[in-house]
């Protein structure tokens, strides 16, 4: 149960970490350029990027790495002996 559990939460935290370089990506570096519709256009790369995609982007970055940094961190648990 502890490899299962070590695994899905190296796997949430893998995930927790892209989904942090997506909001990097998506909204972190244009957030100066949003105007007053929350809209920001790049003439380089021809993509207009929407000032929603921080809040949807970061929070699930947040929800995947603090999962997955539950699930990794755990108090070690000395077994009890019984004389």
């Amino acid at each position: 149960m502890r490899l299962v559990k070590t695994l899905l939460g190296c796997i949430l935290t893998g995930l927790g970490v892209l989904l942090s370089a997506a909001f990097y990506d998506r909204y972190w570096r244009w957030r100066d350029c949003f105007n007053d519709l929350g809209r920001c256009y790049d003439p380089v790369s021809q993509n207009v990027y929407l000032e929603q995609a921080g809040i949807v982007w970061g929070g699930l970055a947040v929800i995947f790495l603090l999962a997955g940094l539950a699930l990794l961190w755990r108090p070690r648990r000395h077994p009890r002996r019984i004389y």
